[in-house]
């Protein structure tokens, strides 16, 4: 029997089983009789003319007239609430409430034979599903880690052209590998000899992401791969513009071990309802901030390792290593745009884990640390943001990328330098980089795209500063992503820009202008240029064809000849690259 009829028929069987509290003498038949033979069974509470809202009973008794139907009144339109009930009156309730059970048992039985087919289906779901809960159940590593896996597979090669080979200015020291050491006779054919093979690459990525709480999330991930940091163009061999975001190199002493490395550890927990706190043993400084102001890789994919930061690379470094910072976001209606503050410190890996106080530490002056400030103002449709970076010497390899001349570790706020006495001494060094980004994409996909626009501005600051070298650098980078193209999650891109490169230098003494060995006047402008096509086979598989041009990566290296004076010849070297990127997401 079902609840509701066992609550229904207790009351009454209690009545009927109960010693009879009265003799036959007191029994009014003409009273039972009138209300079992009254049939007038009321089909509203209100037609009792002596029951009122603010009877104790009132909702007990309207239940039982307005839902079941089975409570008849005397033919004088009362319900008599407060007289005894006899025992042949709580026969007669019983039975009319039996009556309208039965009438709802005989349709809920037709129901189920007209519905019987879809039932058992239903029924064989919920078997399945309870089937494969247990299963997962009985397997599952752990019960609060989540496990997600990205695997990238990259073929393409590079290609270098020009006429130019390079001479360095004086004090200028520079890895050569990549071109002939004849200086002149070098340039492009030494690149393409040393660099310009089609090669077949990959990366690995694990995440095991665990929470303990619903909202905190401590995060571990291991990675694999096989871009050879000094042997291929794609790890930015030769020419460091043509990294790719993907590359990474888990080999040792230049070898292809790969191995498997630990390149995340970070906890990451809400402090209220608007902050949010990070600490990590190794975490990455671009993956700590409320919001990425850029569209250009949402949702499609990422190539050069330039345009995946905006083009803005002297702020957003992907400086990795100890790290601790906070964010606050504003809550907002789901759609509007908020406001946001960002800011972490992050030590080098392999510094801020030294306990050697002239080599490293957490918070020390030799840290090569990263300090990220950003304050955005972001929501679905549009959104910019003001960064602010200082480095310490040597922090996030001087301004990750650049043209070779602006990137050059020697000058560019490097920690160690010669003192006079030809030994190695360190020197106080700084660097202050700004960046504004924005972007706007439209509501629906369509010929307009979205576009993600970037320019930032860099200065390097220290005791001792080679003749000629970058002083003030600058970058921009606009990109544009069309959704939906051809078919519906296909994305297309298009990026342009001028990497950092030098727009003031070092003075030069007399003596070294008249030698025609440094000159004050930069010659290091250049543009990048990237496309891609990403072809979404699956929701977890996806094919990206992707080409980009580097019209001068060397930068002021391009001149091949400098002139007694000063000034020189400006020659040619560039370089191109094609690219088929496959990635498999689990």
């Amino acid at each position: 029997m079902k609840l509701f009829q066992q609550l229904l028929v207790a009351p009454a069987a209690l009545g009927l089983l109960a010693p009879v509290a009265a003799n036959a003498s007191d029994l009014n038949i003409n009273g039972v009789s009138d209300y079992a033979a009254s049939g007038e069974q009321v089909t509203s509470i209100t037609q009792f003319s002596d029951v009122y809202p603010t009877d104790w009973a009132y909702q007990a008794l309207s239940n039982l007239v307005e839902r079941y139907g089975c409570v008849a009144g005397y033919p004088n339109g009362t319900y008599r609430g407060n007289r005894a009930m006899t025992r042949f009156e709580a026969a007669a309730l019983l039975n009319a409430c039996l009556d309208r059970i039965t009438e709802v048992t005989d349709e809920l039985k037709r129901l189920m034979k007209e519905f019987e087919r879809e039932l058992a289906i239903l029924k064989g779901r919920v078997d399945g599903l309870e089937a494969r809960v247990g299963e997962l159940e009985a397997t599952q590593f752990s019960t609060t880690t989540k496990l997600k896996g990205k695997t990238t597979f990259v073929m393409g090669a590079t290609s270098a052209g020009g006429d130019s080979g390079y001479k360095f200015y004086r004090g200028a020291v520079r890895d050569t590998n990549a071109f002939d050491k004849k200086g002149t006779k070098g340039g492009a054919d030494a690149y393409n000899r040393n660099f310009g093979a089609f090669t077949f690459n990959y990366d690995q990525r694990l995440v095991f992401d665990t929470s303990f709480t619903g909202k905190d999330k401590l995060r571990a991930r291991l990675r694999a791969g096989n871009f050879l940091k000094k042997a291929n163009a794609f790890s930015g061999a030769g020419v460091n513009l043509a990294a790719l975001d993907i590359a990474t190199d888990s080999g040792v002493n230049n070898t292809v071990s790969n191995a498997v490395v630990l390149d995340r550890l970070f906890y990451k927990f809400p402090v209220g309802k608007e902050f949010t706190v990070i600490a990590g043993a190794l975490a990455r400084n671009t993956e700590s901030l409320a919001v990425w102001p850029s569209v250009y890789n949402k949702g499609g994919a990422k190539i050069l390792d330039w345009t995946a930061l905006m083009g803005t690379s002297g702020v957003y470094n992907k400086e990795t290593g100890q790290l601790i910072g906070a964010y606050w976001k504003q809550k907002v209606n789901k759609g509007d745009n908020a406001f946001s503050v960002s800011v972490n410190y992050v030590a080098d890996d392999g510094n801020g884990n030294n306990s050697n106080a002239r080599k490293g530490g957490f918070m020390t002056d030799n840290s090569e640390a990263s300090l990220l400030a950003q304050l955005g103002y972001a929501g679905p449709e549009w959104g910019l943001a003001f960064g602010y970076r200082y480095g310490q010497c040597d922090s996030g390899n001087g301004l990750r990328r650049g043209t070779e001349f602006a990137k050059n570790n020697t000058w560019n706020n490097n920690c160690v330098a010669k003192n006079d006495n030809g030994k190695l001494k360190r020197y106080a060094s700084s660097s202050n980089s700004y960046a504004l980004n924005a972007y706007w994409q439209p509501d629906e996909a369509g010929w307009i795209p979205s576009i993600s626009a970037g320019w930032a501005l860099n200065n390097v600051s220290a005791d001792r500063l080679v003749e000629g070298s970058p002083v003030d650098t600058q970058s921009w980078m606009v990109g544009l992503k069309w959704e939906d193209v051809f078919l519906q999650g296909n994305d297309m891109g298009f990026a342009v820009g001028q990497p950092t490169f030098a727009t003031s230098v070092k003075d030069c003494s007399k003596a070294s202008k008249n030698a025609g060995t440094c000159s004050e006047t930069p010659f290091d402008g250049n543009y990048v240029f990237e496309w891609y096509y990403n072809f979404k086979v699956t929701d977890n598989i996806a094919i990206t064809p992707s080409v980009f041009y580097l019209s001068r990566p060397m930068g002021q290296y391009t001149n091949n000849l400098v002139k007694k004076g000063g000034g020189g010849y400006d020659g040619q070297f560039n370089v191109f690259g094609g690219l088929v990127q496959t990635t498999f997401k689990f």
